[in-house]
């Protein structure tokens, strides 16, 4: 076992790369956009994306039950965001 020393805390921080950000951006953006649908139909779609990005998060970062998941949110959403328009018109 190695001593901790400041060169080994250096070498174990990680920095946020750009997938990490990525999926900030797009948890952030499930976060909001869930928040809002009542407002509008366009906030349930825009989960719907939101969703969709989250499962490419998930599928690229190698949490594949991840991605699927986020996929059938997804998919959940777009249905649910039909349903509105429809009970619009």
């Amino acid at each position: 076992m190695r001593p901790i020393t400041p060169v080994t805390v250096r070498e174990t921080r990680r920095e946020m790369n750009r997938l990490t950000i990525f999926g900030l951006f797009a948890v952030s953006a499930m976060l909001v956009f869930y928040t809002l649908e009542e407002r509008k139909p366009v906030y349930v779609l825009a989960f719907a994306g939101a969703c969709a990005l989250g499962s490419i998060y998930g599928f690229l970062q190698g949490a594949w039950p991840f991605g699927i998941v986020e996929g059938i949110w997804a998919a959940v959403a777009v249905r649910r965001w039909r349903q509105k328009c429809r009970a619009e018109r």
